[in-house]
C-alpha cells in the first residue's frame, strides 16, 4: 500500500488545462452579492466591485469565482468573499448551501440572459451580508456601496457584463428590496 500527501492545490488548473476543459465541460461557479443589514436583516446596502476590463474600460462586478474539485460551496464562497474583498469583511456565510438563483452562461448570446465568452458555466449565485470592512483585492480596484435602489437601476445593469445586472436584479428580489 502506498501512503502519498495529499496535494494541497489539486483543485487549481493550470491556464492550458482551464482553456482546454472551458472547451469541453460546463464548470461550477459560486457568486456572491455582498450586502449590508440592518438591525432588522433588511438590506440597507448592497456592494459592487469596480473592475478594469482587457481592453481599458471600466466594468461592476460581483464577487465570483469557480469552485474547485473536492471544495464545498461554503468553503468557495468563502475563500472568493475574501478574496475579493479582503480578509476584514468579515461575511456571514448562509445556513443552507441553496443559492437565491442559478445563472447559466453561455458563450454564445441568446441561449440565456447571461453571457461569458470564454464558456459554459453554471453558476449559484447567493446573498451575503458583510459586517467587516470592505478591502478589494486581486483584480478589483473599489467596492462602491449602493442603496438597493440604486443597485437596480438600470444606469447600474448597463455598468455591468454578461448579464450580471439581471443577477443583481434578482438577488434584491429574493431579499424583497426590488421595487
Amino acid at each position: 500500500m502506498t501512503v502519498r500527501t495529499p496535494d494541497p492545490n489539486s483543485g487549481w488548473l493550470s491556464d492550458d488545462e482551464l482553456a482546454s476543459i472551458r472547451l469541453r465541460l460546463p464548470l461550477l461557479y459560486v457568486e456572491a452579492i455582498p450586502v449590508r443589514v440592518d438591525g432588522m436583516g433588511q438590506v440597507i446596502e448592497v456592494g459592487l466591485l469596480l473592475r478594469a476590463t482587457s481592453v481599458g474600460g471600466m466594468k461592476r462586478s460581483i464577487v465570483s469565482g469557480r469552485v474547485m474539485y473536492g471544495e464545498t460551496l461554503r468553503h468557495a464562497l468563502f475563500r472568493h468573499l475574501e478574496k475579493d474583498l479582503g480578509p476584514m469583511a468579515f461575511p456571514l456565510l448562509p445556513a443552507s448551501p441553496t443559492p437565491f438563483h442559478a445563472a447559466e452562461y453561455f458563450p454564445t448570446p441568446g441561449v440565456s440572459a447571461f453571457t461569458d465568452d470564454r464558456q459554459h458555466a453554471v453558476s449559484l449565485a447567493y446573498v451575503v451580508p458583510v459586517t467587516g470592512t470592505c478591502d478589494p483585492r486581486q483584480d478589483a480596484l473599489e467596492i462602491t456601496w449602493l442603496t438597493p435602489q440604486e443597485a437596480a437601476s438600470a444606469a447600474v445593469s448597463d455598468e455591468m457584463e454578461g448579464g450580471r445586472g439581471i443577477l443583481l436584479r434578482a438577488a434584491l428580489a429574493s431579499v424583497g428590496r426590488l421595487g
